[in-house]
């Protein structure tokens, strides 16, 4: 997965890789929306453009919209009755990420040269089917571990580093610096 300093540099300045769009399937209303939401907020903040939603939790979609409102981005969340709808049109090669699979590192060039990708994160029960549905089975390690953490580093190798630029349409945005928080209004002073 690690490659030599030129390489982590052309990552992080390359906002260009595929097009995303992640499924997470087995999502349980009421037991997972900490664990969906953030699922959702690494999706959008490293770059991938929706998060189909199984089954539907319109609370979720609600929380994600009001975040896309202020901190900008082209991100929705898209109800899916059915994960295998969304397979079937998906048009794009389907990633499952799990730890089950083949290592991200030997599929990172073959995943990388693909216009858009479907990166399917799973919850506590996985449907087996899902295994012989997808394109890829990709496996960011061998180790049991968090689908937050196999989507990130997913969508770093993919896509880099998130900037530190607002997205398109921000009304707020984070002010780095080495302590405190700052954040500013689009167009205002830091408050």
């Amino acid at each position: 997965m690690g490659t030599g300093s030129s390489g982590s540099a052309a990552r992080r300045s390359r906002p260009d890789g595929p097009r995303v769009h992640v499924l997470r399937v087995g999502h349980r209303a009421g037991r997972d929306p900490r664990l969906t939401t953030h699922l959702a907020l690494v999706a959008r903040a490293f770059g991938a453009e929706r998060m189909y939603l199984h089954p539907p939790d319109p609370q979720i979609a609600a929380g994600l919209a009001g975040v896309v409102e202020r901190w900008g981005g082209p991100f929705e969340v898209v109800p899916a009755p059915s994960w295998r709808a969304v397979l079937a049109g998906a048009g794009a090669p389907v990633v499952h990420l799990t730890m089950y699979g083949e290592p991200l590192a030997r599929l990172l060039p073959r995943l990388r040269r693909a216009p858009q990708l479907l990166l399917v994160v799973g919850g506590a029960k996985v449907p087996a089917a899902l295994y012989g549905a997808a394109t890829y089975n990709v496996a960011v390690g061998s180790q049991p571990h968090s689908e937050v953490a196999a989507l990130a580093v997913t969508l770093r190798e993919l896509r880099g580093l998130p900037g530190s630029r607002p997205f398109p349409g921000a009304r707020q945005r984070i002010v780095p610096q080495a302590r405190g928080k700052k954040v500013r209004l689009v167009g205002r002073s830091p408050t």
